[in-house]
């Protein structure tokens, strides 16, 4: 869907005019009858002066800009968008020249924006906003508050499988979840609330400790295949960094015979009889097709935190949602800590 002339032109209009825009013009009819009749402007920054030619941009390849943006790098975006690695790679190198200028620096780390790629951003995030203003009109007027929930593979599961628990229609609220192994950058606002493994150190983030997670070996329930000669399922791609996967490789890389791209079809290969593997012990003792065969790892176990932002914390859907989070991780410590039966 190619970005109508209206939607263009808030793309070049300060952020306070489009901010005004959606926080004053609530009937969306109107919002779009006035951008319709407006022409593609771009006001040079007094900071620095980059100009945008008059050129027509597919609002599907600034979504893609978005994510990878809000998250980092080709990777963890790839969760986001449903594209591979490599298609969004391409889809970037082409927004880049269209624009004419490098949006990103690319590092080993992840992607850095450039300056271009920062004032592309904010004026991108514009224009989601009029969207999301006109989506919310047509589809009959949804709340307007989004909370977005990051976490990794489990966890994320794990809040999904008790999401009754976390939201409801009458919260007035929408609930977006983040998926991804890698650190979503909620300074940006990429997410309002995040689920890691560490206490954060930002000073402009806050968070709770709300217990731990225990990390130990498991099996299928069948001696077949590679379970019966001792192998192992390992992981590779994103999830390959991840302490669970490093630990395997340094103990028992030798015997690592088969791999899955992802945490999830690990967790099948070992249900199938392929070889061992580790899991948080939440997911192991979950699921009655696996059986752990060790007590936990010590040097893996983990905490478990909940982040906000520290201005956004006390934002009542932000601190609704989080509270609730925080509470459901509690009501399962034994089952996080690995404290169940070995069967």
């Amino acid at each position: 869907m190619r970005i109508s002339q209206g939607l263009r032109w808030l793309l070049g209009q300060p952020r306070r005019l489009s901010l005004s825009l959606q926080a004053g013009l609530s009937n969306a009819c109107n919002a779009w009858i006035l951008a319709r009749d407006a022409r593609f402007a771009l006001q040079p920054r007094p900071q620095r002066v980059f100009h945008f030619c008059k050129m027509e941009i597919d609002w599907d390849d600034l979504r893609l800009f978005l994510d990878v943006a809000r998250l980092g790098g080709l990777s963890a975006a790839t969760g986001t968008t449903r594209l591979s690695a490599a298609t969004l790679g391409r889809r970037v190198t082409a927004l880049e020249k269209q624009i004419g200028e490098p949006l990103f620096v690319r590092q080993q780390t992840g992607y850095r924006l450039t300056p271009v790629g920062e004032e592309l951003l904010r004026r991108a995030e514009d224009v989601e906003a009029a969207m999301r203003s006109l989506t919310r009109w047509r589809e009959g007027n949804l709340p307007d508050r989004i909370v977005r929930v990051s976490a990794g593979p489990w966890t994320s599961a794990f809040v999904s499988t008790h999401i009754g628990e976390i939201w409801t229609v009458d919260d007035g609220i929408r609930v977006e979840l983040v998926t991804t192994t890698d650190r979503v950058d909620i300074g940006r606002r990429a997410a309002d609330i995040g689920i890691r493994s560490e206490r954060p150190t930002e000073q402009w983030l806050a968070g709770r400790q709300s217990g731990k997670v225990a990390y130990a070996i498991y099996s299928g329930r069948h001696l077949i295949n590679g379970i019966a000669a001792g192998l192992f399922v390992g992981v590779t791609g994103e999830a390959a960094s991840i302490a669970s996967a490093r630990w395997l490789r340094a103990h028992h890389g030798d015997r690592i015979a088969v791999r899955g791209n992802n945490t999830h079809s690990v967790r099948e290969l070992v249900a199938a009889g392929a070889g061992l593997s580790i899991f948080p012990c939440f997911v192991g003792d979950s699921d009655p097709r696996l059986v752990r065969v060790a007590q936990p790892i010590p040097e893996l176990e983990t905490d478990q935190w909940i982040v906000t932002h520290h201005e956004e914390r006390h934002a009542p859907p932000v601190r609704k949602v989080a509270d609730r989070i925080a509470a459901l991780m509690r009501a399962h410590q034994p089952l996080f800590r690995g404290e169940t039966p070995i069967r």
